[in-house]
C-alpha cells in the first residue's frame, strides 16, 4: 500500500531527496477554493535544520521506519559515547557529534533513534537532576526574582540559578534550553 502525504503524522520520518526528515508539526488545509493542501515544519534528522514545507493532499510520498530505543549512558570513549541496551546488554557506540553532553550524567536513559542498524539521534529526558559544583555564595533573603547568577553542574555545563543557591545543592535542569527549574531534595 503506497503512502500520501494524507498518513502523515507527528513523528513521522519521511525521505526527502536521499534525506532523512522529521515531522514536527502538520496541517491538513482545505481552502475554500482550490486543492487541500498540508502544511509541515520538518526537521533534518541528521543535520538538525528545521524548514517549512507544504505538500499537496494526496501526494505519493516515502516514509522511513526509525527505531526508537532506550538505552542507557555507560561512558565516554575517545571519540563515541558507549550506551547500553538494557535488555539484551548490548554496548552500543555513538557518535560524540549525535550527542548533546552538557546534562549527560552516566546512568541517564536516553531514546535513541536507528534507521537501518545506524544511529541517528540521540534524546535526553526532558529534565535532569544535578548538583552544583561551583556557583558564588548566596546569600540570605534573597528570593527567587531577585536575579539569577551562573552556576557550574557536576557535568560542567553553566546555568543561570537564582541567588539563593549554594554548592553542593542538587537543581533540576530542562535539557532542551538548559533553564534553571527547581530545587531537588
Amino acid at each position: 500500500m503506497a503512502q500520501t502525504t494524507n498518513d502523515i503524522k507527528n513523528g513521522s520520518v519521511l525521505n526527502l531527496d536521499g534525506q532523512l526528515w522529521t515531522v514536527i508539526k502538520f496541517q491538513h488545509v482545505k481552502p475554500g477554493k482550490g486543492p487541500a493542501f498540508v502544511r509541515t515544519t520538518i526537521k533534518n534528522v541528521l543535520s538538525g535544520k528545521i524548514v517549512d514545507k507544504t505538500f499537496n493532499a494526496g501526494m505519493k510520498i516515502q516514509f522511513e521506519t526509525v527505531d526508537n530505543r532506550t538505552l542507557q549512558y555507560s561512558y565516554e570513549d575517545g571519540d563515541n559515547f558507549v550506551f547500553m541496551d538494557m535488555e539484551s546488554y548490548d554496548q552500543i557506540m555513538i557518535p560524540r557529534d549525535l550527542v548533546d553532553s552538557k546534562f549527560l550524567l552516566e546512568g541517564t536513559d536516553c531514546i535513541v533513534s536507528f534507521h537501518d542498524g545506524t544511529p541517528l539521534s540521540v534524546e535526553l529526558p526532558a529534565s535532569v537532576v544535578l548538583t552544583v559544583t561551583h556557583t558564588e555564595p548566596g546569600l540570605q533573603g534573597n528570593r527567587s526574582n531577585a536575579g539569577t547568577k551562573p552556576a557550574t553542574v557536576e557535568t560542567g555545563a553553566e546555568v543561570q540559578v537564582p541567588l539563593f543557591i549554594n554548592e553542593g545543592e542538587k537543581i533540576k535542569v530542562d535539557t532542551r534550553d538548559g533553564s534553571y527549574l527547581g530545587r531537588e531534595n
